[in-house]
């Protein structure tokens, strides 16, 4: 996978929402709960995701092992996309470390 630049905040929780095999809605579902409700997204924006996800190789579909409906996709992270959205935490990190001196020194 080649460098690329930060991701979007979608494009990081969706990858997030993926540690286990998981389907639109669910997706959906688990970005609301880890974000208490502060990220929601919604399907034209999660399927955008996920194609563009899917063609870059961080993602790959596959039949929802628990659904007796073997049209409904789920999607699981590659090597890639899990290298992905751990470059993605220590880069955001990195920034918040940045930040810190000035935090202090405005008093916040």
């Amino acid at each position: 996978m080649k460098k690329r630049g930060p991701l979007t905040e979608a494009t990081y929780y969706i990858l997030l929402a993926l540690q286990e095999p998981n389907h639109g809605y669910g997706m959906m579902q688990m970005i609301e709960r880890i974000t208490e409700g502060q990220v929601e997204i919604g399907p034209g924006t999660l399927y955008g995701a996920l194609g563009k996800l899917e063609k870059q190789g961080a993602i790959q579909a596959t039949v929802c092992p628990d659904s007796s409906d073997d049209r409904r996709k789920c999607y699981v992270l590659t090597e890639e996309g899990q290298q992905l959205l751990l470059d993605e935490y220590y880069r955001m990190k990195r920034v918040v470390a940045n930040s810190e001196e000035w935090v202090k020194e405005a008093g916040a």
